[in-house]
């Protein structure tokens, strides 16, 4: 999953004098470019790696699934690691270059090219019942749910994704769109407030939100062609610049928030939660930088773990689960919530120090590892149908060779269309905003 997660807008290049005046600031004024940071790809890293180690359990280690599933949620825990890292880099992403179309370009070569083979594929197999077959959903209203991916905001518009793990985009979209109604807004620097709200919020009324209320009243159709329409639109006021700017880029943080209290598929409580998480990850680079008082933000900080634990002891799933498995979801998302911080905790400690070049590395192609990996395990299911029929042994080999395979196809992968498209991105980006430069008026 971070999750990544990290989308959409394509195609918006901003040449007119007003837009150009507004987002790009004088070349003396931009900051330089941050060097990579290895302690965020080595999170990332090891978050991939776990949600590989959650996803193959039921393929290859129903034993530990068992003792371990209801006590501690690794998926949980590998998302809410790329969360807070998202939130850490993201906002960052978008102050640094000044301008949001600059961003959404990057965003939509960073993540929909390889976002578009895993989906792809993800069909293929869903298909050909390599092991599951496609949803009907899916199947019955392809055109529909293929407009709620496009959106990356299927989750939130009870469309199932096709690839399961594409349900943390979701939420990384609307973290996008409230970034940038924030920036475009001019109060980006408000993340304390944003992520304390989000957190008070998933206590306070999270767990009194129907999940999935828009669909299921309205229809998924009406739901999804409203979301698109409103998206397409804030594409276009981006070139527009000024008021037109600002008014569209509300309207689609707005329709985030309405998707994210009412039509989620796990319930607004935890969607609310997760937006805390990663707007707790941007007030960590604030303190970084300087940017936030310790004292200030300190407990505000500590709140946010708090308040996601507290909201699923006080709410619970939300969708129905036996008592049984109910219990094992609020030990399990606790136990999540309490090492993912931890984590983060601890790998910012280091953050000055030299990490493992191989976690870094991994960092480096973990989108790829996470969005092609369910792939590689639903043909592993397929092999091996009952895990019991093998020795343990010969299933701790059969993890090497899934993970080997992984490692592998995300290489190749992130040198075939990660790496090119974010060149891309990246050069269109650059020839927009020095567009941009050119076209403002010298002043004498």
């Amino acid at each position: 999953m971070t999750a990544y997660p990290d989308r959409m807008f394509a195609g918006v290049v901003e040449t007119s004098r007003s837009v150009a005046r507004e987002e790009a600031p004088p070349p003396r004024s931009r900051p330089p470019s941050a060097p990579r940071q290895g302690w965020l790809d080595a999170l990332r890293g090891m978050a991939a790696l776990v949600v590989v180690f959650e996803h193959s359990l039921d393929a290859l280690l129903p034993e530990v699934r068992a003792t371990a599933g209801p006590w501690f949620d690794f998926g949980q825990y590998g998302v809410l690691v790329f969360f807070l890292v998202s939130g850490y880099v993201v906002p960052v992403s978008l102050e640094r270059r000044g301008s949001v179309g600059g961003f959404w370009i990057n965003r939509v070569f960073r993540l929909y090219p390889l976002w578009l083979v895993a989906a792809a594929a993800g069909t293929a197999f869903g298909v050909a019942g390599v092991y599951t077959p496609l949803p009907d959903q899916l199947a019955d209203a392809p055109g529909v749910a293929a407009l709620a991916h496009l959106t990356m905001l299927q989750d939130l518009l009870q469309v199932n994704s096709v690839v399961n793990v594409f349900w943390t985009l979701s939420y990384e979209m609307v973290f996008y769109l409230l970034v940038t109604a924030m920036f475009t807004a001019g109060v980006h620097r408000f993340s304390v407030t944003g992520m304390l709200a989000f957190a008070v919020a998933a206590v306070a009324v999270g767990g009194l939100l129907p999940a999935g209320a828009l669909s299921h009243g309205l229809g998924t159709t009406p739901v999804v062609v409203t979301t698109a329409v409103v998206l397409l639109a804030a594409a276009a006021s981006l070139a527009c610049g000024g008021s037109l700017r600002r008014y569209g880029t509300a309207a689609a943080a707005v329709l985030a928030l309405v998707l994210l209290g009412v039509n989620s598929r796990v319930g607004a409580w935890q969607s609310l939660a997760i937006l805390a998480t990663m707007f707790a990850g941007t007030v960590f680079y604030r303190l970084d930088q300087g940017q936030a008082g310790r004292r200030r933000t300190g407990w505000l900080l500590g709140l946010v773990p708090v308040a996601s634990a507290g909201a699923a002891w006080a709410f619970g799933p939300g969708w129905g689960m036996p008592d049984d498995q109910a219990r094992a979801f609020t030990w399990g998302w606790t136990a999540a919530v309490a090492a993912a911080w931890a984590t983060f905790l601890a790998a910012r400690l280091l953050r000055n120090r030299a990490m493992p070049r191989l976690l870094v590395r991994l960092g480096m192609i973990s989108y790829s590892v996470y969005l092609l990996h369910p792939l590689a395990i639903q043909v592993l299911r397929r092999l091996t149908a009952d895990p019991a029929r093998f020795p343990l042994a010969e299933r701790l080999v059969m993890a090497v060779l899934l993970l080997a395979v992984v490692l592998g196809c995300a290489e190749l992968t992130y040198r075939a269309v990660e790496r090119p498209a974010q060149s891309l991105g990246r050069r269109l980006s650059r020839a927009a905003q020095a567009a941009n430069r050119r076209s403002r008026p010298t002043t004498v």
